[in-house]
């Protein structure tokens, strides 16, 4: 197993050495586990391709299932994304930072292997403040599926993720229970209504404020 960092609450010291160390693991194709306000995130460099297939095969995924993306703030919207709708600005400054991933339009910068091919990407900006300095300091977006093995319910603390999988990463960021456990909504902004694709932590009538939303 690679090196377990423990993010003390409220210790800011702590915080940017892990962020800073997670990041470097980033930047040399490594992978990091990491805490969202959902669950635990198994985070790769979502622009190099090398290390998004270390994803796909820590985890056993399937080849046909896209990678969520994870970050920062709305310019990572604009850089991975085609174009950002206007209409879609009051859902996301409703709820992003927050559980919800839009699928929209990719735009030349997303490899093929983070959407399996697909001409789109789902996008999220996590509410959780070790993912959010993670991101500020790697400064690129992160593939972040859950940190489970395909098909295993995703883990809201690290004593919960797999000896097969924690033995296959670099660094381990450990900041106690998420307190969430329910992963984000999946919500495709393609098409009117929009639909949702997987059900999650904000509900329809939650996201039906903002925009025409169909299950």
């Amino acid at each position: 197993m690679g090196q377990v960092i423990h993010v003390a609450n409220g210790s800011p010291d702590s915080l940017q050495d892990a962020v800073r160390k997670a990041s470097d693991v980033l930047a040399g194709g490594g992978l990091v586990l990491f805490p969202t306000e959902t669950v635990y995130g198994l985070a790769a460099d979502a622009l190099s391709e090398e290390a998004v297939r270390r994803v796909w095969q820590v985890k056993g995924r399937p080849s046909d299932k896209p990678l969520p993306v994870q970050v920062a703030d709305i310019g990572g919207l604009r850089l991975l994304w085609r174009e950002l709708p206007e209409e879609l600005l009051p859902l996301i400054n409703a709820f992003m930072p927050g559980p919800l991933t839009l699928v929209y339009w990719r735009s030349a910068l997303v490899p093929d292997i983070v959407t399996a091919g697909t001409d789109t990407v789902g996008v999220r900006i996590p509410d959780h403040p070790v993912a959010l300095a993670l991101l500020r300091a790697f400064g690129r977006p992160i593939v972040a599926p859950s940190a489970n093995l395909s098909g295993e319910e995703p883990p809201s603390r690290v004593q919960d993720i797999s000896p097969q999988l924690l033995e296959q990463v670099e660094l381990v960021i450990d900041a106690g229970d998420t307190g969430g456990g329910i992963p984000s909504t999946v919500l495709d902004v393609t098409v009117r209504p929009a639909r949702i694709l997987r059900a999650g932590a904000l509900s329809p009538e939650e996201l039906r404020k903002y925009l025409d939303v169909d299950v």
